[in-house]
C-alpha cells in the first residue's frame, strides 16, 4: 500500500456516510436531528476526556517532570489561542465554508447557508483534531501502516451519517479540510523518517483532547468556543515539551 491510502479510505467513508445521512435527514423530524447532535456531543465529550488523560502519561512526566505537563498544556492553549486569534483561523474557516456553499449551492437561502457552514466547520473540527488524525497520518507517511487511519475512517463514516442527518451536505464538504490536514501530516511523516518521541505525542494528544471538549460544547450548545483559533496549540505543545526538557 502507498502512503496516503488511509486518507483516501477516510475520504470515501465520510462521503458515503454523508450521502446516507442526507437521505435519512430528509425523513427525520427536527427534534430527532437535534437529539442526534446532542448524542454526538456527549460521545465527543467522552472521547475528549480519554484523550485529555494523556497529560498523565508516564513518558511525558519523565521528560518534563511531574508538575510541568499541566502547565505545558495550558501554555500551548494560551499561546496557540493567541496565534490562532491573530490569524483569525475560525473566521477564515467559516468564510471558506461559506465560499464552498455558494459555489456548490448557489440557490440556497440564508438558513440553508448557515446549516451548511455549521456542518462544514463542525465536521472539519471533529474529523481533523483528534489524536488518530495526527498519529495515524504520521505513521501512514512513515510507512508503518495505515491501521489507525482505517479505524478512524470507520468511526468518521458512522459519525458522518449522524452529522449529515443534522447538517446536510456541509459535512461532505469537510473532506477538503481532511485532505489538507491529513495529507500534510502524511507528507510530514514521510519527511521525518521517524516518529515523534512519546512525550511529545502525549502532549499533542492531551491538548487535542481539550480542543475536542470545545467541539463538544459547541455541539451541546453550551458555548460557541472558537476551537479553530486554538488549533495552533497542537504545534506549540511539542515545542514546549522540548523547551522544558532542555531547561531541566
Amino acid at each position: 500500500m502507498f502512503p496516503g491510502i488511509g486518507t483516501v479510505v477516510n475520504i470515501s467513508t465520510v462521503l458515503a456516510g454523508s450521502a446516507v445521512g442526507v437521505l435519512l435527514g430528509n425523513r427525520l423530524a427536527l427534534r430527532t436531528r437535534e437529539l442526534v447532535t446532542d448524542a454526538l456531543g456527549l460521545v465527543t465529550l467522552l472521547i475528549a476526556a480519554t484523550s485529555a488523560m494523556a497529560v498523565l502519561d508516564g513518558s511525558l512526566e519523565e521528560r518534563v517532570g511531574s508538575s510541568a505537563p499541566m502547565l505545558i498544556v495550558l501554555g500551548a492553549l494560551l499561546v496557540g489561542g493567541i496565534v490562532g486569534s491573530l490569524l483569525r483561523l475560525e473566521q477564515r474557516l467559516e468564510d471558506f465554508g461559506g465560499a464552498l456553499q455558494r459555489r456548490l449551492q448557489s440557490e440556497a437561502g440564508s438558513a440553508q447557508r448557515q446549516r451548511f457552514v455549521e456542518g462544514f466547520v463542525t465536521a472539519s473540527l471533529i474529523f481533523c483534531t483528534g489524536p488518530l488524525t495526527i498519529l495515524g497520518s504520521l505513521n501512514d507517511g512513515l510507512g508503518n501502516g495505515a491501521d489507525q487511519l482505517f479505524l478512524k475512517a470507520a468511526l468518521d463514516g458512522f459519525a458522518a451519517i449522524a452529522f449529515a442527518a443534522a447538517f446536510g451536505w456541509g459535512v461532505a464538504a469537510s473532506v477538503v479540510t481532511l485532505v489538507v490536514v491529513q495529507g500534510s501530516l502524511t507528507v510530514v511523516g514521510v519527511a521525518l523518517g521517524d516518529v515523534l518521541p512519546d512525550a511529545h505525542l502525549a502532549a499533542i494528544t492531551a491538548t487535542g483532547g481539550l480542543l475536542l471538549v470545545g467541539v463538544a460544547f459547541r455541539l451541546l450548545k453550551v458555548r460557541q468556543i472558537a476551537v479553530a483559533d486554538l488549533l495552533p496549540a497542537l504545534l506549540v505543545a511539542p515545542l514546549l515539551v522540548e523547551a522544558v526538557a532542555r531547561l531541566r
